[in-house]
């Protein structure tokens, strides 16, 4: 493994402590949780923002702060409340920690805030990096987050070889990063760094031409728009494919509705009896009937619209909705029966979602004929 004084020397480092502070504070973007950093609103950024666009999550941290403005507010929600306010951010484990790590806070800890990132790192959903960024921006707790646009920036920076997905590559960038920390100012430190891989040092095409670590970057391309050989990763995660096909099934103005279960995607969330069948080609799975225990007399009234795409984090989906009219309001096991009123306030897949007003239009159709 390289050593770090090997990569730099402590002047090359304190001049580019320097350099990016300047930059950093030229060229930052006027995000709302910066004006006045408090422990609680930068925890909520920190865990709303993982795996979200900056402008989708923005508008969700604005009404998470006016529907629950503290940790005690939002310990005191229903489950499904911050289940509901949260669909469409997906990852909806981060939801369900968020609000047990609420309840910690304010019943166990008598809202007494952790200050160090070891402590943060007590509470469910925070990570090593999420506790550094909050320790650090909320009380100066040295400690380097980071997060992807960290590894980025600092595996380029240091021409690190080793893949970042293996101890091997991991560890001697979490190194470097924190030797290059800013101890007496590791908040706004840590906030450049993330602010220089979403704005210059950007996964494809980097502008290395205006960056303010460019004098000694080891990956420095030879102009701007061409991409760097790092960093690098061992392997990627194989991508399933998997048809999905939602039965929604009716009984006068009422729709059969079950909760999905708890860990596992879309764990907690309400959906329409589904079956999940993956495939090794575009070929979809022939007509499938709903997937119920008990038997029970069901009218084909087909499908619902066209087919398609939506993409997790592991799996590509091939998403149908099937109509079926039912006869009889029948008992199943783990199922309920709602209006569709009642099912505008569930929280719902964003793959349900994205179907509703073509879903609510054939229900109405149906109910009426």
């Amino acid at each position: 493994m390289v050593r770090n004084f090997e990569i730099f020397t402590k002047n090359e480092i304190i001049q580019a402590r320097r350099q990016l502070k300047n930059w950093f504070i030229s060229n930052q973007r006027p995000l709302p949780w910066r004006n006045s950093p408090h422990p609680y609103a930068t925890w909520l950024c920190e865990i709303i923002m993982q795996q979200t666009r900056i402008d989708q999550g923005t508008r969700y941290w604005h009404s998470f702060l006016d529907q629950w403005p503290d940790f005690k507010s939002l310990a005191a929600a229903e489950s499904e409340e911050i289940m509901k306010a949260w669909q469409g951010l997906g990852y909806y484990s981060r939801a369900r920690n968020l609000h047990k790590a609420a309840k910690i806070v304010a019943n166990d800890w008598g809202n007494e805030l952790p200050t160090t990132a070891k402590e943060w790192q007590q509470l469910p959903g925070v990570g090593p990096y999420t506790a550094a960024a909050i320790a650090s921006i909320c009380y100066g707790d040295p400690v380097a987050a980071v997060d992807g646009n960290a590894l980025r920036v600092i595996s380029r920076w240091g021409g690190i070889q080793e893949p970042i997905d293996k101890p091997a590559g991991r560890k001697p960038i979490e190194q470097l990063a924190q030797d290059f920390l800013e101890p007496a100012d590791s908040g706004m430190h840590n906030q450049a760094i993330m602010e220089l891989g979403a704005l210059v040092c950007t996964p494809k095409a980097p502008d290395c031409e205006n960056c303010p670590l460019e004098g000694n970057c080891k990956s420095r391309v030879a102009a701007s728009g061409q991409t760097p050989l790092v960093p690098i990763k061992a392997g990627k995660t194989k991508v399933l494919k998997v048809a999905v096909t939602f039965h929604v099934i009716v009984h006068r103005n009422q729709v059969l509705m079950t909760q999905r279960p708890s860990p596992g995607i879309w764990g907690g969330l309400w959906e329409f009896p589904s079956r999940w069948i993956e495939t090794k080609s575009e070929d979809t799975p022939k007509h499938q009937t709903p997937p119920l225990t008990c038997q029970t007399d069901l009218r084909d009234m087909g499908q619902i619209g066209e087919a398609f795409s939506h993409v997790l984090s592991h799996r590509k989906l091939d998403v149908r909705f099937h109509l079926w009219q039912s006869k009889n309001k029948f008992t199943e096991e783990n199922h309920n029966w709602f209006s569709w009123e009642e099912c505008e306030n569930l929280p719902i897949p964003r793959a349900i979602d994205k179907k509703w007003g073509e879903l609510t239009k054939s229900i109405t159709l149906l109910r009426f004929s």
